[in-house]
C-alpha cells in the first residue's frame, strides 16, 4: 500500500494539496473547511483513526457471486473494546453488512455521505456518519476500494465512540 508517502516535507503540506496532487479532485465538502489549516499526517491521523475501541478483523464475502440486487452472506471478526467476536449477516454490499455487524454490537453508524475516489495508488473513502446525536467525517485509504470503504466506516464509527 502506498498510503500514506513517507516523505520528509510531507508535515508541511497541506492536506488539500496532497489529496488533489494525488487524486486530481478536491476533499469532499464538507472536509475542504476543516482540512485547509491542517497538514496530510494530521489529517490523516485525524479522519483516518485506526485506532479505537472498534478494530476491524478478518473479513469475508460467503457463497458464489450472484448477479443483480440480491442479499449476500458476509462474515467479519469485529472486536469492540476486549469483546472479540464473529459476526454473519446477509446484505446487499459490504458497507450495509459492516454497519448491520456493528448495529448488532450497540454501534449505530448511519451512512449519511459517502465519498470514494481513485487514484493509480490506491483508493480513498470518505464517509460521514451519524449515531443519531452527532455525525462525523472519516477516511479510508486502501489499494482496494472495498477495504477502503471498510476502513471508513470503522474510522467513523471510532470518531462516533470517542469521548471529546
Amino acid at each position: 500500500m502506498t498510503f500514506p508517502e513517507r516523505n520528509p516535507l510531507q508535515h508541511l503540506e497541506p492536506a488539500t494539496a496532497w489529496f488533489g496532487d494525488r487524486f486530481g479532485v478536491s476533499l469532499p465538502r464538507g472536509l475542504r473547511e476543516q482540512a485547509e489549516a491542517m497538514s496530510w499526517e494530521t489529517f490523516h491521523a485525524t479522519y483516518g483513526r485506526s485506532t479505537g475501541p472498534l478494530r476491524l478483523g478478518q473479513w469475508e464475502y460467503m457463497g458464489a457471486v450472484r448477479p443483480g440486487p440480491q442479499a449476500r452472506n458476509f462474515q467479519a471478526v469485529i472486536a469492540l473494546g476486549d469483546r472479540i467476536g464473529t459476526a454473519t449477516v446477509a446484505a446487499s454490499g459490504p458497507i450495509a453488512a459492516l454497519t448491520a455487524m456493528l448495529h448488532q454490537r450497540g454501534v449505530t453508524v448511519e451512512i449519511v455521505n459517502f465519498h470514494q475516489m481513485q487514484s493509480p495508488t490506491g483508493t480513498a473513502t470518505f464517509i460521514r456518519g451519524s449515531d443519531g446525536a452527532r455525525a462525523e467525517w472519516a477516511m479510508g485509504l486502501s489499494d482496494d476500494p472495498t477495504q477502503s470503504a471498510l476502513r471508513a466506516v470503522i474510522a467513523c464509527a471510532n470518531r462516533l465512540l470517542a469521548v471529546d
